[in-house]
């Protein structure tokens, strides 16, 4: 138990000294990296039948969907890049409820295929090329906190 306590320690320290050290467009990368890691343990729990492992996962991820993806839209920089994301986030959200109310393995699959198609364009991204470090439908992160 201790180890397993350590361990979950040494994680969240790796983690927050990531995000820390972190670039804007490195911060939305691990926003995708964690949703998606957040519904594979949804899955691996929902097929063990392990309903508040499942449950508390799902949660992880609509809270960094909700909190960190989409709270990083920035509408004034870029309103119709901005839009379309947040309209897509919002129905991401609504697919993860309904996916855990109906134990909906399928909606699972369906949002992280969803947020893997948004994470592969963004890391198309050169955050080099641009004059700002990150690119102007996102807010700077540095408000932002994300909830396990």
């Amino acid at each position: 138990m201790y180890a397993r306590t350590a361990a979950n320690a040494y994680s969240n320290v790796g983690n927050e000294t990531g995000a820390m050290s972190a670039s804007p467009h490195r911060l939305i990368v691990m926003l995708f990296d964690g949703a998606r890691a957040a519904i594979a343990r949804a899955r691996f729990h929902m097929e063990a039948g392990d309903v508040a492992g499942k449950g508390k996962a799902i949660s992880h991820a609509i809270s960094i969907v909700e909190s960190g993806l989409r709270a990083s839209l920035d509408h004034g920089a870029s309103a119709d890049l901005a839009g379309n994301l947040d309209a897509l986030y919002d129905y991401m959200t609504r697919q993860l409820m309904l996916a855990n109310l109906h134990n909906d393995e399928a909606r699972l699959n369906e949002v992280d295929k969803l947020l893997a198609d948004i994470a592969t364009a963004w890391s198309q991204i050169d955050p080099t090329a641009e004059p700002e470090p990150a690119p102007a439908a996102f807010k700077p992160m540095e408000a932002l906190s994300i909830g396990a």
